[in-house]
């Protein structure tokens, strides 16, 4: 009814949500007149709620939803320089598409995090037990040569925290990262490559933060991620602009209580992704397609309104 909010269960239970049912988009449409998607982080999934509904109503961006726009915006439009982008996680292949359309726009790229092992070996280094996608090799040696011909600086971790275990309690060591032992894990990266990430990133105007550099879910293993958000979160109150997005690095900022520091936490892990790969995300797309509003018609004045302007 007309003053009344209506919340809904997680439309995901329902099959046709994620299907972008016609129908199912019609009985969501018919509770409202005008839609507006204040939810990033699910801007990239063509779901009935996402562009469904959009297509059958006037559609509106949230407030949320421009502050993400504008701030990611800036990082792959207008980056005040030098630019570095401190990437982490676990798999290259979730982030290969960012490197290689960040590949033109920055200054220098940081690795940690358990990609960083693909690249290891695609320079020709063991990893022992460490998370490794061996079937990523090949293409992690051709981001590693395009950053060389391009004249990005493309740091890799120089030492590196090994474990024997990745349990809480594990026995664990600093090592070279050119000296990993079979029979030991990576974990984080070592001291020294955290000084080395801290003295890259001092010249840097502008600073993109996605993923964590270590086993982050095991406090030991987190110094690496944990340093590297103290670390922006001071550069950003100094006022570098410093954007950050994706589930665990964007964790630690918040176990830290850093956020407030930070010019932008995206809230959207893989829809940041998608937004930084150059990817259309059909949730926005639905949007910027709809026709603009015909413009407002003055409404009469009755006549008693009338007679009031004329005293």
């Amino acid at each position: 009814k007309p003053g009344q909010m209506l919340m809904l269960e997680n439309l995901r239970f329902h099959a046709a949500e994620e299907a972008n049912g016609a129908e199912f988009a019609k009985a969501l449409a018919a509770y409202g007149q005008v839609y507006v998607n204040d939810a990033f982080g699910t801007a990239h999934r063509a779901h009935a709620s996402t562009v469904g509904v959009p297509s059958l109503l006037p559609g509106y961006a949230g407030l949320l939803m421009e502050r993400e726009i504008v701030n990611l915006s800036k990082l792959v439009e207008s980056p005040a320089k030098p630019f570095a982008a401190v990437i982490g996680g676990a798999k290259v292949s979730t982030k290969l598409a960012v490197l290689e359309n960040l590949m033109t726009k920055v200054d220098t790229f940081l690795i940690g995090g358990g990609m960083a092992n693909t690249f290891l070996v695609a320079k020709g280094m063991t990893v022992g037990k460490s998370l490794l996608e061996k079937d990523r090799v090949e293409e992690a040696g051709r981001i590693l040569a395009a950053a060389e011909k391009a004249g990005v600086d493309f740091l890799l971790p120089t030492d590196v925290v090994v474990a024997k275990e990745v349990t809480r309690g594990a026995e664990h060591k600093v090592l070279p990262a050119h000296k990993i032992p079979n029979s030991w894990s990576v974990v984080d990266i070592g001291p020294q490559t955290r000084e080395a990430f801290e003295a890259a990133l001092e010249p840097a105007r502008t600073v993109f933060w996605n993923g964590p550099l270590g086993v982050f879910e095991v406090p030991t293993f987190g110094d690496g991620t944990r340093q590297m958000a103290r670390y922006l979160a001071r550069r950003a109150e100094a006022g570098t602009s410093v954007v950050a997005g994706g589930g665990d690095s964007v964790a630690a900022i918040e176990e830290l209580k850093l956020a407030p520091s930070f010019t932008h936490i995206s809230t959207g892990g893989g829809a940041s992704l998608e937004y930084l790969e150059g990817r259309e995300l059909p949730g926005i797309a639905v949007l910027l397609d709809r026709p603009a509003p015909p413009p407002k018609t003055p409404r009469k004045r009755s006549v008693a309104r009338k007679a009031a302007a004329a005293l």
